[in-house]
């Protein structure tokens, strides 16, 4: 079974769809939260959260005693890339539609976390993170400068486009928190292309890559936007038709680079 098969398979329940239509209202919710919505055992509840989990449409994250469950665009996403974009009839509204409902409301979330498969070496996928002759080649095209040491600085350099609009050399900054080479980043991150998204201060990424069975690695994006409404706005699909579609495009291109040598 494909990755696209996985996703089909998991979206054709109603009660899974209402799964994710609760996660796309509120993220990061419990398996008691979720049961809630329900008439169904608890049992019931969490085969259907492992089909999503299987289908990469809802990862969990631990917090103390609870485990929390949160949505992820980026299947949604990949199969808008190669399904969608390819027709203009009207039948294919309707998953065009809920991929606008799963990826346009992320910018309510205090959290948010992107998790995709990408078929290379964990090194490699460590390597275009944070290399900035790699980072040049996908997304927004731009260097992303680190010191690969706890309290070393993060800058992301504009490239010629970014300038052409008027700004400044540096147009994200950051620190490095935690460095652990090839597996695990944490930085703090803030917009630096206008004085309202300045203003409101650093929010924290955490870059997190496991190697699983097939020779696939996991990549997983946790982006904590606690007090960054803007912020969190800017970095979802919903801006995508105004440079770019966010860490879900982000990740999603830099799969393709890395499995097929060319971009999205």
């Amino acid at each position: 079974m494909t990755d696209d098969d996985r996703v089909f398979k998991a979206m054709a329940d109603p009660t899974r769809r209402m799964l994710l239509d609760r996660l796309f209202a509120r993220d990061g919710r419990t398996l008691l939260d979720l049961q809630g919505a329900v008439e169904m055992t608890r049992f019931g509840v969490m085969k259907h959260l492992k089909v999503l989990e299987e289908a990469g449409l809802v990862v969990t994250r631990r917090a103390g005693r609870e485990k929390l469950h949160f949505l992820n665009p980026v299947p949604v996403r990949l199969i808008h890339d190669r399904w969608i974009d390819k027709f203009t009839e009207r039948p294919v509204a309707a998953l065009t539609d809920l991929k606008a409902r799963l990826e346009g409301t992320m910018s309510e979330k205090t959290i948010q976390v992107f998790e995709i498969y990408i078929k290379a070496p964990v090194q490699k996928i460590w390597d275009a993170i944070t290399d900035p002759d790699w980072t040049e080649k996908y997304g927004y095209r731009a260097r992303n400068e680190y010191e690969l040491r706890p309290g070393g600085a993060l800058n992301v350099r504009s490239n010629a486009g970014m300038k052409a609009m008027g700004m400044a050399d540096v147009v994200i900054d950051g620190e490095v928190l935690e460095c652990d080479p090839p597996h695990r980043l944490v930085h703090t991150w803030r917009f630096m292309f206008a004085p309202e998204q300045t203003a409101e201060g650093f929010t924290r990424v955490t870059w997190e890559i496991a190697e699983t069975p097939g020779g696939f690695s996991r990549l997983t994006v946790t982006h904590d936007l606690t007090g960054a409404p803007i912020a969190a706005g800017m970095i979802t699909s919903k801006h995508e038709g105004r440079g770019g579609g966010g860490w879900a495009w982000i990740i999603s291109d830099l799969k393709s680079l890395l499995e097929t040598g060319a971009t999205l």
